[in-house]
C-alpha cells in the first residue's frame, strides 16, 4: 500500500519555528511532486508550498520568506521548515504527493491524514 505519513507540528509561540516531515511508502518508483497544503477553521484548504522532483519550489505569498520547502529524492520525503510562524499559519496542515507507484505501473496523488499546527501565545 502506498501511502504517506507525516510527522511534526504541534504548539508553539508567534515568532517559533516548527519542522514537517512526510514520507511515501510502499512500492514507488519515484517522485513528480511533494507539497503541503492548510486548512483553517472555517477556511477552504490553501496550498503552503510544493517542489518538484528536481527542486524547483512553489510557495504560497503568506509564507514566502518564513517557510523553506525541501525534498529528499532517495527517501522519498519531504519537509517543510517553519519560522517565524504567526497565529494566522494556524492549522492542520496536509502533505500531499503526487508518486509513481509500482506493481501495476501507475501515478497516484496521495493525501496523508494532516496534523495540526497552532500558533498561539
Amino acid at each position: 500500500q502506498v501511502q504517506l505519513v507525516e510527522s511534526g507540528g504541534g504548539f508553539v509561540q508567534p515568532g517559533g519555528s516548527l519542522r514537517l516531515s512526510c514520507a511515501a511508502s510502499g512500492s514507488i518508483a519515484g517522485i513528480d511532486t511533494m507539497g503541503w497544503y492548510r486548512q483553517a477553521p472555517g477556511k477552504e484548504r490553501e496550498l503552503v508550498a510544493q517542489i518538484t522532483s528536481v527542486n524547483s519550489p512553489n510557495y504560497a505569498d503568506s509564507v514566502k520568506g518564513r517557510f523553506t520547502i525541501s525534498i529528499d529524492n532517495a527517501k522519498n520525503t519531504v519537509n517543510l521548515q517553519m519560522n517565524s510562524l504567526k497565529p494566522e499559519d494556524t492549522a492542520v496542515y496536509y502533505c500531499t504527493a503526487v508518486v509513481v507507484a509500482t506493481r501495476p505501473l501507475r501515478r497516484l496523488e496521495l493525501w496523508g491524514q494532516g496534523t495540526p499546527v497552532t500558533v498561539s501565545s
